[in-house]
């Protein structure tokens, strides 16, 4: 069944008074402190810079969709399916900005539908997000985390997904996406997709340059540091983060360097960090 897009939009900005007597229920009332923070960042317009080459006429365009994702998690859902616990609610429509939710299928042609430059964008917007919550707080060193996780998937036709390591599922397909923290508050800065056969290391070194680049160039008054895995243990990081005069721990995989092992515990003197 089609609707029209008056159907389907709503105007709706001021923040509600929640009422406990009202009829119109809502399992979701604490949506209601994210509206002023959406508004206040103006999300719903900044995606909409994110897919605006696209030009698709769509009733629920890809910005809307993206930001319907976020509110998906927000809530604590991960599958697609999992929209039809809240399709009527009123709180969701409203911090959406919707008198209708979109159906799985919708939301998923809409995915189908992006391309590169769409996901780009995405992980600039997210990367500048967090550059401007940095500008706001008082802080001038940063230390950069960097680590890989598995996500696995029960479908073998998911694109992008591989058969690996798998601690947790051994023999499934997943994604293995490498993940560039901030220690001090716990954001997201960047995040480099991988299929799940990959090893930690690859296209580390290229993803830890850029990232740290990025934060250069917006903060060059910050201090960054690095702290990474044994995975991470390579010639090649540790020598172009050393390059960079990037300060930085690192696991060492003694298995794997046996003589540095040896060297170490054979070493007498030892100099403190943050000696004065």
């Amino acid at each position: 069944m089609k609707y029209s897009k008056s159907e389907i939009m709503s105007r709706a900005y001021k923040i509600p008074d929640l009422k406990f007597e009202d009829q119109n229920l809502t399992s979701f009332a604490g949506l209601g402190i994210f509206q002023p923070l959406m508004l206040g960042l103006e999300m719903k317009n900044r995606l909409w810079h994110c897919f605006r080459h696209l030009n698709l006429s769509r009733i629920f365009g890809h910005h809307i969709i993206t930001l319907l994702l976020i509110v998906h998690l927000l809530l604590g859902y991960r599958r697609l399916r999992d929209l039809a616990y809240y399709q009527d609610d009123p709180m969701v429509k409203r911090l959406l900005g919707l008198n209708q939710l979109p159906d799985p299928s919708t939301v998923s042609r809409a995915l189908s539908s992006l391309d590169d430059l769409s996901i780009e964008r995405v992980r600039a917007l997210c990367r500048n997000l967090v550059i401007e919550r940095l500008k706001k707080i008082a802080i001038y060193r940063v230390t950069l985390d960097f680590d890989g996780s598995v996500f696995s998937t029960q479908s073998r036709t998911t694109e992008g997904t591989a058969v690996g390591y798998n601690k947790k599922r051994k023999g499934a397909r997943s994604y293995y996406p490498l993940f560039c923290t901030l220690a001090q508050t716990g954001q997201v800065f960047d995040v480099y997709h991988r299929p799940g056969n990959v090893h930690d290391s690859n296209g580390a070194r290229a993803f830890i340059l850029a990232c740290i680049a990025e934060m250069q160039r917006a903060l060059p008054w910050l201090k960054i540091e690095v702290r990474m895995d044994s995975a991470f243990f390579s010639d090649a990081i540790v020598s172009a983060l050393d390059e960079k005069s990037i300060e930085f721990t690192v696991s060492v995989p003694f298995e794997r360097f046996v003589e540095l092992k040896k060297r170490i515990e054979g070493r007498a003197r030892w100099r403190a960090l943050d000696a004065t």
